[in-house]
């Protein structure tokens, strides 16, 4: 056959793969995933009002128990609400599994009872756990 190419009167196609089109849909998931990781709530805890400080530090939320006390009085473990008695179940069974990192985050409500929150400080310090944080907000820079 004289004369045959790569694409002949009657002849097959050669596929072809476009990567230009490739590229832009590889970037535009790229660009799709960090923008809605960044927009993540980085807080396990209830969203409440929290109380601003000048002096606040960033903080790795990884392997942190986050307990919320919330303007009623209520309060939770990582969004899950729970009663007093709960409360006490999971912090020494938190604290049994990280027996030497064990580390607790105090979400309190600017409204919240500070009794609460105290109450709440007293008891992870009674179940043992020194690392304990309480989340505030960055104050607005004054002008």
């Amino acid at each position: 056959m004289a004369g045959s190419s790569s694409r002949s009167s009657g002849g097959k196609k050669k596929a072809r793969i476009e990567i230009i089109p490739l590229i832009d849909v590889i970037f535009f998931l790229l660009a799709t995933f960090v923008l809605f990781t960044l927009s993540l709530n980085k807080s396990q805890g209830l969203h409440v009002a929290l109380p601003e400080s000048e002096t606040g530090v960033p903080r790795d939320p990884s392997g942190t128990a986050t307990i919320t006390v919330t303007q009623e009085g209520t309060m939770a473990w990582d969004k899950d609400p729970v009663t007093l008695d709960e409360f006490l179940i999971r912090l020494k069974t938190f604290h049994v599994e990280h027996p030497d990192d064990a580390r607790v985050l105090i979400n309190g409500d600017t409204e919240a009872s500070y009794s609460t929150v105290i109450y709440a400080l007293d008891e992870v310090r009674k179940a043992g756990i020194q690392k304990v944080m309480i989340e505030t907000r960055a104050a607005k820079p004054s002008a």
